[in-house]
């Protein structure tokens, strides 16, 4: 939902950086040699994405899941519309969603806000200060199901999601929460037997799975509640079942001990993903987009 431009460099050259950064975002030539650059090196990412199993199943998730929305399309697009986008299209949307009430500038480190708000009078008072016409609707989620059956693959990867919270949705926290108590657990690292994650148990006790990887994907207004897994094809249904069991317990049968251990859990891992500047930058932003400003760590904790 976000596109994020960003650079780093010394304190003293901060003033530089937002100059260049400035320059990107209004000033951007969009040679048509250039186009045609970055239209191949798509194509070859499109590659990439295509040959990782889980990047397909979540893009089939997220088609099944917000059919017929915005958010049912992949990241990427179609191969077509990658082959066929222009100039025009790109200066059309440039113009359309790249207006000041859209834009935040964001910095960390060895920078000012009083500098940084002198630097962005300077460099961005050319975009349009005014609301935006480009409105879209909430994305509408229908449960559903996908199936890609091919049975020269050893494995089964598979995700199971129901409609989560937004991010300024009050369950978002809760559904945080929740999430870190299903956890994740790879084959690879062992010790399954004495996760605290009852799942992590079974899946290494019982054989259920290789790895699982439980997640809560937020957008604006919507998201995505649930888990990955890859397991043997003839293990798959008593996973599923392991993993029904467990949202249920959820529901009835965790207790304050747990959910203890997971909101511990669950701030660590927040303030280990804020560890430098990039990270803090993008957290930044994407706050102030979703909430109009940032949410301390102790407000947080106490939501």
């Amino acid at each position: 939902e976000q596109t994020v431009f960003y650079a780093k460099c010394l304190a003293n050259d901060v003033p530089v950086a937002v100059e260049i950064l400035a320059d990107i975002i209004q000033n951007s030539s969009l040679a048509e040699p250039e186009i045609e650059r970055e239209r191949g090196v798509i194509l070859r990412e499109m590659q990439d994405v295509e040959s990782n199993l889980q990047e397909v199943v979540f893009d089939h998730l997220h088609a099944t899941a917000f059919q017929g929305t915005p958010l049912g399309q992949t990241i990427l697009g179609p191969t077509k519309n990658i082959k066929k986008i222009s100039k025009a299209d790109l200066q059309h949307y440039i113009k359309t969603h790249y207006q000041a009430s859209r834009i935040v500038l964001a910095g960390a480190g060895g920078v000012e806000h009083e500098r940084l708000v002198d630097l962005a009078n300077k460099h961005f008072s050319g975009l349009k200060n005014v609301a935006s016409d480009f409105l879209l609707a909430p994305c509408r989620y229908t449960g559903s199901e996908i199936r890609i059956r091919d049975d020269s693959m050893p494995l089964v990867h598979m995700a199971l999601a129901v409609e989560g919270a937004g991010w300024t949705d009050p369950d978002n926290i809760p559904l945080m929460v929740a999430n870190t108590l299903i956890g994740a657990w790879d084959r690879s690292q062992g010790g399954g037997a004495n996760n605290a994650s009852f799942l992590a148990r079974a899946a290494s006790i019982e054989n259920l799975a290789h790895s699982f990887q439980s997640f809560n994907t937020c957008y604006k207004d919507t998201g995505l509640w649930g888990i990955y897994f890859v397991s043997e094809p003839m293990q798959a249904e008593d996973m599923i079942f392991n993993i029904q069991r467990e949202w249920m317990k959820l529901c009835t049968q965790v207790t304050e001990g747990e959910v203890e251990r997971a909101k511990n859990l669950l701030k660590t891992n927040m303030l280990l993903q804020l560890d430098g500047t990039t990270p803090i930058c993008e957290d930044i932003g994407r706050q102030i987009l979703c909430y109009n400003r940032r949410l301390p760590i102790n407000e947080l904790d106490a939501r």
